[in-house]
């Protein structure tokens, strides 16, 4: 799949796109990034692609014209790449829209990329965004400097599922949110914490993660998962019952734990 991302800031995008694990996908070109300098596109000495709002106001508004040939351009060769077959997604990054979850970056991992746009200052012109924009995204209800944030956190959910990437395939199908769960807790080495200095308590692996029981362990972590999403997230549960996830173990665990609670 190919991405196109027009920003003004694209050496934002190098140093992560060269680390860590997800870096097979994007030096495979799995996931095949292309970044768009929106200032290539200005028609003036000054290489201008903002101005001040109509009917004044803070901040500084992006222009039309430098974006539309931008977009011109990243379409133009996802053309000539044969990238896609129909028009590919035009992605803006905005508080205002859709949050990002597991389910959307698993039906977007699936699809064939699209166009990634990075806005900045006040934001772009509504115009350009009513003529061309298809989806838009946002990372939480809280407002960042730029697009670039959104955009590297979706490229890398997104490459984390492309076969091959993880060292072990089963990683994501237990992550949080895969199953409509918060994921549960996880312990390695040693097997036995030693206490911080000052205090006496050590901090022990829980014994069924050793007692080597893959049908108890399973269970265990099922049940962990259920806790800390039922504490933390109740509406995940509320949403996986509707979805039918839950099934009647999860049930007994969950009304057994509401009648401890209940009772504290």
């Amino acid at each position: 799949m190919r991405f196109d991302v027009i920003t003004l800031f694209p050496e934002l995008f190098g140093p992560h796109l060269s680390q860590g694990v997800t870096r097979r996908a994007f030096e495979s070109r799995q996931v095949d990034v292309n970044l768009w300098q929106l200032r290539d596109f200005a028609d003036d000495n000054y290489r201008r692609v903002d101005d001040r709002p109509y009917g004044g106001g803070p901040g500084m508004v992006m222009l039309v014209e430098p974006l539309e040939r931008a977009l011109a351009a990243a379409k133009s060769a996802r053309v000539e790449a044969k990238a896609e077959v129909g028009a590919p997604a035009i992605i803006h990054f905005s508080p205002t829209g859709r949050p990002i979850t597991q389910s959307l970056v698993e039906e977007l991992a699936g699809g064939s990329g699209g166009v990634l746009l990075c806005g900045r200052y006040e934001g772009m012109d509504q115009r350009f965004l009513d003529r061309h924009v298809t989806l838009e995204l946002s990372l939480g209800d809280f407002v960042l400097s730029g697009g670039e944030l959104p955009a590297l956190a979706l490229l890398d959910a997104i490459a984390r599922l492309q076969e091959g990437v993880l060292n072990d395939a089963q990683s994501h199908q237990q992550d949080s949110f895969s199953e409509g769960l918060l994921d549960c807790p996880h312990y390695s080495r040693p097997e036995v914490l030693s206490g911080m200095p000052g205090q006496s308590e050590s901090l022990a692996v829980p014994e069924v993660l050793l007692s080597g029981h893959h049908a108890k362990i399973a269970r265990w972590r099922r049940e962990r998962a259920l806790e800390i999403t039922a504490r933390r997230r109740p509406e995940l549960i509320q949403a996986a019952r509707a979805a039918g996830r839950l099934s009647k173990a999860d049930e007994r665990f969950l009304t057994e734990m509401a009648q401890v609670a209940s009772k504290a």
